[in-house]
């Protein structure tokens, strides 16, 4: 078959797909990207470049639209330059958030599109409202739902859709969710493991030497930003420092904006965190040291001994996931994507999202108490056994395939029965930087 993939930081959510897909080598593979140094044997990448912004004096509610559109024209150029040296795919998949496939359908009106749905936005609910220390004015609303028109544009024009979440399916109108197939993202559970050896040496990271004897906690945020608690977890620093002196904890992300907005007053929310509460922080025990290599993300979810995941009720990060099969202790905050996810003191525990002392509490309790550690390891990692098989995830993602296109694509692995449990409402293209 041929195989259109678009995304505009390669290979973005398609990583393992793309890389099933090219290791059969049966399949001719294209993918149209911005440029990045990225690479999987066997695709053919043909790039753009990032189109000029928009004018400065549009309107705010119309600016993510008109990016979108602006966006299409090019991917739309680079691909009728595709067309015209005679490719024309099977299928195309990739992602509508930025508007890269709105203009394809005018290429090709027949050709099945398989277009990630990310999330639907809502004024008044999901992420909105949920943090009060951010309140959304009602002159926002307006911009607000503009967000979606991409999304209305795409499920207009034929398109089927994909989303990984029971969460994120929730959050489309009934109308378009029959036009929405879920498709839960899959776990490398041979990679991403328990290591009963990880805690026997020591390690450094950035300044900080994680010794055996530590107590660490983990914490891991594309970037270090409100969306992903990480105003609350600074906050719970203070009292979590004080309770134990053998406490360590590394705060994995970057200074950068990847969901809502930068602060008010200008540079980075970890300045902003640490003007408020750095002079209460023991900086000899906490570091922060960015994106990290993969190799060094992974060390330290096996070394973890209680790891925190924070997030408003939004797109739920792979960080999650990976977390869960790597066996950590998990203390997840208490909203609707994470307790899809984990059940409280089954396979992690929940906690307030703005009750810094019991965050607190809560962590010191899974360091603690090493039954309850044990226990939330063990059951973490049967949940991602059960939940969570790359082999099942590739297989139900090519059975999807083969039903819009009509055309069977065989596995290359034999797939792991799924046991989704009680019904629930990343050679080659490495990660290199962490992207959670």
């Amino acid at each position: 078959m041929k195989f259109l993939f678009v995304h505009q930081n390669f290979p973005g959510q398609f990583l393992h797909i793309v890389q099933e897909l090219a290791r059969s080598g049966e399949h001719q593979i294209v993918f149209i990207t911005e440029p990045n140094d990225n690479v999987i044997q066997g695709v053919q990448k043909v790039p753009y470049l990032r189109p000029a912004l928009p004018p400065v004096d549009s309107h705010p509610a119309a600016r993510e639209l008109e990016a979108a559109v602006r966006r299409a024209e090019v991917v739309g150029n680079a691909a009728a330059t595709l067309k015209h040296l005679g490719f024309n795919p099977d299928i195309i998949i990739g992602h509508q958030g930025w508007g890269e496939m709105l203009n394809l359908r005018d290429l090709w009106p027949k050709t099945p599109i398989l277009g990630y749905m990310e999330f639907y936005y809502h004024p008044d609910s999901f992420d909105i409202g949920f943090d009060a220390e951010f309140p959304v004015n009602e002159s926002e609303f307006p911009r607000i739902r503009a967000k979606n028109a991409v999304n209305h544009i795409a499920l207009n024009l034929n398109a089927h859709g994909q989303t990984p979440t029971d969460y994120q399916l929730s959050t489309y109108p009934d109308w378009a969710k029959p036009q929405i197939t879920l498709l839960r993202e899959g776990v490398h559970l041979d990679v991403c493991k328990p290591d009963a050896a990880a805690r026997k040496a020591s390690f450094k990271v950035g300044d900080m030497t994680i010794r055996s004897t530590d107590k660490l906690v983990t914490y891991v945020s594309r970037d270090l930003e409100p969306y992903r608690g990480f105003h609350s977890m600074m906050r719970t620093l203070p009292a979590l420092l004080a309770k134990r002196k053998d406490i360590k904890v590394v705060m994995v992300g970057g200074d950068g904006i990847s969901y809502g907005t930068a602060p008010a007053g200008g540079g980075t929310w970890r300045e902003v965190m640490m003007r408020e509460v750095g002079d209460r922080i023991d900086l000899k025990r906490v570091v922060f040291p960015g994106k990290v290599p993969y190799e060094l993300y992974l060390r330290l979810l096996k070394r973890s001994d209680a790891h925190v995941y924070l997030t408003y009720p939004f797109v739920l990060s792979w960080s999650l996931r990976e977390a869960l099969a790597t066996g950590c202790a998990v203390i997840g905050g208490d909203c609707a994507p994470v307790r899809e996810f984990i059940t409280h003191d089954e396979n992690g525990l929940l906690a307030s999202f703005f009750d810094y002392p019991a965050l607190a509490d809560t962590i010191v309790r899974v360091i603690e108490d090493q039954a309850l550690n044990a226990r939330l390891r063990l059951a973490a990692r049967k949940y991602a056994e059960d939940n969570l098989s790359m082999e099942t995830y590739l297989a139900e993602y090519k059975a999807l395939i083969s039903r819009l296109t009509g055309t069977p694509l065989t596995s290359s692995a034999t797939p792991s029965k799924p046991k989704r449990g009680k019904a629930r409402t990343k050679a080659v293209a490495d990660r290199s930087k962490v992207q959670v």
